[in-house]
């Protein structure tokens, strides 16, 4: 959403319509304590960690109030004033944020988490989010530029080298791999990917989820891999980004759905929808692409995001009448946290 107010009120109002899934709880739960009761600050703490990760969520949302279950729905970017001028902070603070996008500042990072942890009611930890496309601090040539390298192996140890980086100041969570096959030298964000070809695209779609993430989900100095922008970002028209795609199903199944089956079959924690609308449908809300393509034929069960704002976006698109409507078209549709709110 357009604003922090704004957006927590349209997710309040989705929430009294449907249970969304509690994937971004799954990530932050493995130390936690909780209180005891819903009171507005914590009393004798229950520590959890003889339980599993399931009974740890099950425990946590039976604690958490409507306003608590909404903020783990949404991330923030940092400061960006809504209409009674909320700081990032104070959000945190407030239970209205579950991750944070846009600080690579290490000490800023570090009190966000001290402030979660130590001063909300829930104690659930923050993920910081950044696009780790092509390094952290040492820089690697575009994603486009590795991908002409046809060394799977050369990329893979890349994005571990940049994973080791970014988490060391306290990044958890790595908008990448883009794996949007595009045809046309005209779209800009071709330089993300790996070009046209759709079976490099898959060859660079596992190499970069295995430097990124590790073996495993929670490997030591690995990060979060978010693949994006699910489906078919790179077919926009004439080359204009964020323009309508219209993909013949052949197509689809053939050209640009592969990249994010390899990432999926790979392990990828997290996708990203996309901007556009697919077949005139924006895809943030179609629910044929979120649920029976993503969770039915490619079997993906973790966390998915919304890019940055493109849930509201489903207003301009015409798709939905209001910011409350396309919240709950993007949650039906299986969409789990707002991007940007």
């Amino acid at each position: 959403m357009k604003s922090p107010k704004k957006g927590l009120s349209s997710w309040i109002s989705l929430l009294r319509h449907t249970r969304l899934i509690p994937s971004l709880l799954a990530l932050a739960v493995p130390a936690l304590t909780v209180s005891a009761t819903p009171a507005v600050k914590p009393r004798a703490s229950v520590h959890l960690a003889n339980l599993s990760v399931e009974e740890r969520v099950e425990a946590l949302l039976s604690r958490m109030t409507l306003h608590e279950k909404v903020g783990q729905l949404t991330q923030v970017g940092m400061n960006i004033p809504g209409p009674a001028k909320e700081t990032t902070a104070e959000m945190v603070r407030n239970g209205q944020a579950g991750s944070v996008l846009w600080t690579l500042d290490s000490k800023e990072i570090q009190q966000l988490q001290e402030i979660a942890v130590k001063e909300s009611r829930m104690q659930i930890p923050l993920l910081f989010g950044f696009d780790v496309i092509h390094g952290y601090k040492t820089l690697f040539p575009i994603p486009l530029g590795l991908a002409s390298s046809w060394d799977p192996a050369l990329v893979e140890r890349m994005h571990a080298m940049a994973a080791h980086e970014a988490t060391v100041s306290g990044i958890t969570w790595n908008f990448s791999p883009m794996v949007d096959v595009s045809r046309d030298a005209r779209w800009g964000r071709m330089l993300e990917g790996a070009g046209e070809d759709t079976y490099l695209g898959c060859a660079m779609a596992r190499a970069q989820v295995r430097g990124i993430q590790g073996p495993r989900l929670g490997t030591p100095n690995r990060m979060l891999g978010c693949v994006k922008h699910f489906a078919g970002y790179g077919a926009g028209e004439g080359g204009r980004d964020y323009d309508s795609c219209l993909i013949p199903d052949v197509a689809f199944h053939n050209v640009y759905l592969p990249p994010f089956k390899a990432a999926i079959d790979e392990g990828v924690g997290s996708v990203m929808s996309a901007y556009m609308c697919l077949n005139d449908v924006p895809a943030t809300g179609n629910l044929w692409l979120m649920k029976d393509i993503l969770r039915g034929e490619l079997g993906f069960r973790g966390l998915t995001i919304s890019d940055s704002w493109s849930v509201a976006s489903m207003t301009a698109h015409g798709f939905a009448r209001n910011e409350e409507e396309a919240a709950l078209l993007a949650a039906n549709a299986g969409v789990d946290i707002d991007m940007g709110s």
